[in-house]
């Protein structure tokens, strides 16, 4: 088989999404599973939240990289749920897990978060203690908790927005 520059994007590109930051001996989450905390470094938009302070409200955790384009692809709806569902009991909280060491630095992830409009709290996870307590493996991946404190639902990639609106709508609905 000849490797042709599309070929060998492609190869680098699988290559890369093997070898990306793998929790070790984390395994994926499951639904049902009681979800992990959600501590972490440094904090924007918020003070420092915990999940157990987050019981009786559904959560939304978002594991995403400001340089990742599918992550910034999901900001939009993430800003509109956030905007129509927290008074009815969701907080997203957005978990920046970076891809890259130019992703690191609170001052540029804090700029990121003002530019892409990011309303909701983001905490910083440079050492990917969160990532690994989720066992996620990919950008970006979102996990629906629910107002117990149990996993619901987990989505990873873009796309699915109308599945896991009515996912939120079902666990708001739930606790209501």
């Amino acid at each position: 088989m000849m490797w042709t520059g599309s070929r060998i994007v492609m190869g680098a590109l699988v290559v890369a999404a093997v070898l990306a930051p793998l929790p070790a001996g984390g395994q994926a989450l499951r639904v049902g599973q009681a979800a992990p905390e959600i501590t972490g470094e440094r904090w924007i938009n918020s003070a420092p939240l915990a999940m157990r302070g987050l019981r009786g409200r559904v959560v939304a955790v978002e594991f995403w990289t400001y340089g990742c384009y599918n992550c910034r692809n999901v900001i939009p709806r993430l800003r509109d749920w956030h905007g129509r569902f927290e008074r009815s009991g969701l907080t997203i909280v957005g978990v920046h897990s970076p891809e890259f060491t130019w992703e690191q630095p609170y001052d540029k992830v804090a700029e990121a978060a003002r530019a892409l409009d990011v309303r909701y709290p983001v905490v910083q996870d440079n050492d990917f203690a969160i990532w690994k307590r989720y066992g996620v493996r990919a950008w970006p991946t979102l996990v629906l908790v629910d107002r117990k404190g149990v996993v619901r639902y987990r989505h990873i990639g873009e796309g699915a927005y109308e599945e896991t609106e009515r996912m939120i709508r079902l666990l708001l609905a739930e606790g209501a």
